[in-house]
């Protein structure tokens, strides 16, 4: 599917020439096509004889055959009639319901996740192929490919940077990291934090900002995004407890009446030789010994609960229905009880304890309490600082649940203005006229903006930066604070957890001729305004069941690629963390890794956080936990192409 060729990418690194025709099926052949592998699909008689595998519905089996041997002394030799089927009829219908109820929503269930699970691997990618610039679909990709990347799109494998201009890039559906910077250089030093390189690009993360060029180096289920998919397709042969219950139950049943119907045979036998044995074999003892098996045989048969495998089909059954209702579709009917007889529940952080949505959490605009500037002209500077010194949208097709378009940072200041009902940023855009700008760089560490037609008879410069940057640009604060407070108070922020950021401007009359931005900000003559934090706040409902569940004696671990300072913050406002909680309940993923079995075990028991976590780390962590006889339900495996996987 690949076609039209518009040039070719140059500049002052060498040209790129990508791969050739031969190269790109030598590597399709090595390396295989760039698509996730789907999980085996079962036959549909094997599901179906699977449900057959239920303990009681063995018993019941056993039960319907013993029955049609009673009906059938019955019914040719008592000549009941009719009556005599009665009890294999309704064995035979309890098992055809039981089994056919359950198969039925498994099957209903399993059409959805394959929706779910459909990728568009259709999806047009850049890439330069024998020196021109192509688009080939996502799929066609293989290892070594040339891929253009720009803000908007989809990574859609994994790769090294070539090239990168202010790069950031949405990894949250592998790190729960909504903001990540990425660079190609490699003299950068590596942010510690990172759960990734910085010099690397994963499939299933979106360029949020910035412009890149990768090579490609994985494909399909190689990539990290293929390891979280594969990990969200396993299907273990472990007994759930309902149905460890139902084995026990089973032998008990079984066990039980056997033995009562042996009692009742040697009962019914000693009977019989006190009263005297016959001294002959006649019909009368024929007859006297079948009824004594016929009794045996009854007892075992009425032992079985026939409705209660009908009876735990619905229930879970419903269960599955309502679980969907509230948003969760479930595979397998018994997932829904493993659920409830969990011991420990490992959770993602990103959209699962919190909303997935960067908000403002907290703000101090120095300019509104400024008696020297009139309040309309420092609500005018605030909100153009918003609305025009910004590259985001907010798409509001959907008027009760809006969404921010580009940076989330400045999305998330976006909402916030659109919450306070002042201003419509887009017609403030059209009404200010913008001269000059200044993007934001990884390097600047801010962005700048000259606009007219904001404040009367001025040009407005707007700065918005890290706080640290900003002071080296401004010679006071608007209310007069001191520079030192303002310091306080922003890392007061960062200790909280939230990105912060900080804002200045200047007036600059009509009556002088903007200078250039670089010329204006060398003046260190602005005006320092205020400051933001900004945070993914946790879910209304997470600290509650998080406290249900710790009083039910359910572990909760928190495993998220984030850095360890946000999650133990997420982990405080959402009651699992403490201030009595020390270094042996948090751990990085890579420091879990470096560790012998026995030793991951024994930190896994006491563990409350797992930060910077790789896929293979969760997995790792979920598979101790299993062997050691705990059950433990994983939530938040979900991949941009499949929202909603989860176990």
């Amino acid at each position: 599917m690949a076609h039209s060729s518009s040039g070719s990418i140059t500049g002052k690194q060498p040209r790129l020439q990508g791969l050739s025709a031969a190269q790109v099926e030598r590597n399709r052949h090595r390396d295989g096509d760039n698509v996730l592998t789907p999980p085996p699909r079962t036959p549909l008689w094997r599901q179906f004889l699977a449900k057959f595998d239920d303990p009681l519905i063995k018993i019941l089996l056993v039960a319907l055959l013993l029955s049609l041997g009673i009906a059938a002394y019955e019914f040719f030799y008592l000549e009941q009639g009719m009556q005599a089927l009665l009890e294999p009829v309704g064995i035979f219908v309890a098992i055809v319901l039981a089994t056919l109820v359950g198969f039925a929503v498994e099957v209903n269930a399993g059409k959805k996740f394959d929706v779910l699970n459909k990728s568009n691997d259709d999806m047009p990618v850049k890439v330069v192929r024998a020196g021109h610039v192509t688009t080939i679909a996502r799929r066609e990709i293989v290892v070594d490919d040339i891929v253009i990347l720009d803000t908007g799109e989809y990574v859609p494998a994994d790769g090294e940077l070539l090239q990168s201009v202010d790069m950031r890039v949405n990894e949250s559906a592998l790190t729960g990291e909504p903001e990540t910077r990425k660079t190609h250089r490699q003299d950068v030093a590596p942010d510690p934090e990172a759960t990734y390189p910085m010099q690397c690009v994963y499939r299933g993360s979106t360029v949020i900002e910035g412009y890149g060029v990768m090579r490609v180096t994985a494909v399909g289920d190689a990539t990290e995004y293929g390891k979280v998919y594969r990990g969200a397709q396993i299907e273990t042969n472990q007994r759930t407890p309902l149905m460890q219950q139902f084995d026990k139950l089973g032998r008990l049943i079984s066990r039980g009446s056997y033995l009562i119907a042996a009692l009742i045979v040697i009962g019914r036998l000693v009977v019989l030789m006190v009263d005297g044995k016959p001294d002959h074999f006649d019909i009368a003892l024929v007859e006297y010994l079948l009824h004594t098996v016929m009794l045996a045989v009854t007892l075992i048969v009425v032992s079985v609960p026939e409705g209660l495998p009908m009876s735990v089909t619905l229930s879970l059954a419903l269960s599955m229905r309502r679980m969907l209702h509230h948003g969760n579709l479930v595979r397998k009917m018994h997932a829904c009880e493993t659920m409830g007889a969990a011991t420990i529940i490992c959770t993602d952080k990103t959209g699962t304890l919190t909303r997935n949505l960067m908000q403002v959490a907290a703000r101090h605009f120095y300019l509104l309490a400024d008696v020297n500037t009139p309040v309309t002209v420092a609500q005018d500077v605030l909100n153009a600082s918003i609305a025009c010194n910004s590259t985001a949208f907010i798409d509001d097709s959907n008027s009760a649940a809006l969404r921010p378009l580009g940076n989330p940072t400045e999305g998330a200041l976006l909402l916030w203005q659109h919450e306070q009902g002042e201003v419509d940023y887009l017609e403030l855009r059209d009404r200010a006229t913008v001269l000059q700008q200044l993007p934001f760089s990884t390097e600047r560490k801010f962005m700048a903006t000259l606009v007219d037609n904001v404040v009367a008879g001025h040009y407005l410069l707007l700065v918005k930066g890290a706080g640290e940057v900003l002071f080296r640009y401004c010679d006071h604060v608007a209310d007069g604070t001191p520079f030192e407070q303002v310091n306080d108070e922003l890392r007061s922020y960062q200790v909280k957890a939230m990105r912060t950021l900080a804002f200045a401007y200047k007036l600059i009359p009509h009556g002088a001729a903007p200078e250039k931005l670089d010329k204006l900000l060398s003046m260190c003559d602005l005006t320092f305004m205020g400051i933001v934090g900004i945070a993914d706040p946790v879910r209304d409902e997470v600290p509650d069941a998080v406290a249900d569940c710790r009083r039910a004696g359910i572990g909760i671990k928190i495993v998220t690629g984030d850095n360890s300072g946000t999650a133990r913050e997420v982990g405080r406002q959402v009651g699992l963390w403490s201030d009595d909680d020390g270094d042996e309940s948090i751990i990085t993923g890579a420091e879990f890794a470096a560790l012998s079995d026995d030793e991951a075990l024994a930190r896994a028991r006491s563990l409350k956080i797992m930060s910077r976590a790789r896929p293979d780390d969760k997995a790792r962590l979920v598979n101790l936990l299993q062997q050691a006889g705990e059950v433990v339900a994983v939530t938040g495996d979900g991949t941009n192409d499949a929202p909603a996987l989860k176990k």
